[in-house]
């Protein structure tokens, strides 16, 4: 699952149900990065959590750890995109933040005040994380379960396929190299990646199966197509990817969340 927030969500989920020590929450932040950095968005968020503000801590994930502790009835991953604001709070600086970072993270109860976090790349192995205050923390009513979710993603994989089919051979290089090798290689980057060894296997089939999606789209967004396509033919590939996106997004929304809200 593509995301330092999913990460996160999921392990923080599991430490909270007793099931994951520190250290393995902290091993899995480390495939992201290997220094976390946390710094408040605001002055009132500082003290209500003890950060650094202005600037920032190195104090890393055991303080992302220490706020769930204090804070957690429920933590929801967040993936949003321009269109697609999903599960944020609505005019809050946290909703801009993730929107911004295309990901985020709610601790609390929906209806009640919690805490948002949103990462950033801050260098070659250095990821900063921003809490926020949160007024009222959102829920979504398009949120669907695993089942669901599984559901879908069947349809995009037969979907994607089609789109994998009408790519070409890619100059590279690297001869023989064609969309199915970068596909198997950008996959081949996803296996570093751990979790909890206690999620199910419909929630591994999920997460691998969004992953094996995200991976097709990601190359033929950079790949041509064989042939010069109509306008109308380009514009239906368009809105093609465009809604496998948005079913890899929802189902890895789906399978983080499925485990995190029983947290």
């Amino acid at each position: 699952m593509s995301s330092p927030s999913a990460t996160l969500t999921v392990w923080a989920a599991s430490w909270l149900a007793g099931d994951t020590a520190p250290d393995d929450v902290i091993d899995a932040l480390a495939a992201w990065a290997q220094m976390h950095l946390i710094g408040a968005a605001d002055a009132e968020t500082a003290v209500r959590h003890d950060l650094e503000w202005p600037g920032v801590t190195a104090s890393g994930v055991s303080t992302l750890l220490r706020i769930a502790r204090s804070e957690a009835a429920e933590i929801r991953l967040v993936l949003p995109t321009a269109g697609d604001v999903r599960g944020l709070p609505t005019g809050t600086e946290f909703a801009r933040a993730a929107i911004t970072a295309g990901e985020g993270i709610q601790i609390g109860t929906v209806g009640k005040p919690g805490v948002g976090l949103v990462p950033s790349k801050e260098g070659p192995d250095v990821l900063r994380w921003t809490v926020f205050s949160i007024p009222t923390v959102a829920g979504s009513a398009d949120t669907i379960g695993l089942r669901e979710a599984e559901y879908e993603l069947r349809q995009a994989v037969r979907d994607a396929a089609e789109v994998l089919g009408g790519l070409p051979t890619v100059a590279t290089g690297i001869p023989g190299t064609d969309a199915r090798t970068l596909v198997a290689e950008a996959l081949q980057a996803q296996a570093g990646y751990r979790w909890p060894s206690t999620l199910s296997p419909r929630h591994l089939q999920v997460i691998d199966t969004a992953d094996n999606v995200a991976a097709i789209l990601t190359v033929a967004a950079s790949t041509s197509t064989n042939q010069a396509p109509s306008v109308s033919t380009a514009q239906k590939r368009d809105d093609l990817l465009r809604r496998l996106w948005d079913v890899v997004r929802t189902a890895r929304v789906a399978s983080a969340n499925s485990v995190s809200i029983r947290a």
